[in-house]
């Protein structure tokens, strides 16, 4: 999907509306229908403000509004939906021992997940949908999303925008990065449910 989109923002007769309208689409849809080519997108968008098709700013500003209001309608239906949802019996991987435990992960390191989500790609509609479950503070969660959506959507415009046509060297560092995060939330997965045994079998043990 991502070369149609980028050969039909190349042509020279595109107009910023169009560019900054692409940027909101693509950072609101990633957090409903995972997975998307959301930060391989605005890392090309990025490129088109070092030609002056668009300006930095407003790229910025559009990015981050999408990807806010794109973690709010996903953290509205988790909050509102969710549990209706699950119930349905098409989730049948989620049990609710494991839904009890992901709430009670939230309520103690929910707003801290919700930061560090923006910088995780793939797992964005999943962290807000329960965020919204576990029912955090509405107004805190969308304003930690927005701060850190505009951090991380800073960074790739930049990076476009540095690397002008030279753009998708960044794609390579960004499939690193992703994969290296993978491992490093992998390992911290493994050895929590490591420690948990652990002390499951030391408190039996007395």
């Amino acid at each position: 999907m991502e070369e149609q989109v980028i050969e039909f923002l190349s042509s020279p007769i595109i107009s910023p509306f169009w560019i900054l309208l692409v940027a909101f689409f693509f950072q609101f849809i990633e957090n409903l229908f995972p997975p998307s080519p959301s930060d391989v997108i605005l890392l090309f968008l990025g490129s088109l403000v070092s030609f002056d098709k668009v300006g930095f700013v407003p790229l910025v500003a559009i990015a981050t509004i999408g990807s806010t209001l794109g973690f709010a309608t996903m953290f509205t239906i988790g909050k509102i939906f969710g549990e209706r949802i699950l119930d349905t019996g098409k989730f049948k991987f989620i049990t609710k021992e494991s839904l009890d435990k992901t709430r009670r992960w939230f309520n103690r390191w929910g707003y801290g997940i919700v930061v560090a989500n923006r910088f995780l790609s793939g797992t964005r509609a999943v962290v807000s949908f329960f965020a919204g479950i576990a029912e955090l503070s509405t107004w805190k969660s969308t304003l930690l999303a927005g701060v850190s959506a505009f951090v991380w959507n800073f960074i790739i415009i930049y990076a476009g925008m540095s690397l002008g046509r030279n753009w998708k060297l960044a794609v390579n560092f960004l499939e690193l990065y992703w994969k290296v995060v993978l491992v490093v939330i992998a390992v911290i997965i493994a050895s929590y449910l490591i420690y948990t045994l652990l002390k499951r079998q030391k408190v039996s043990t007395k």
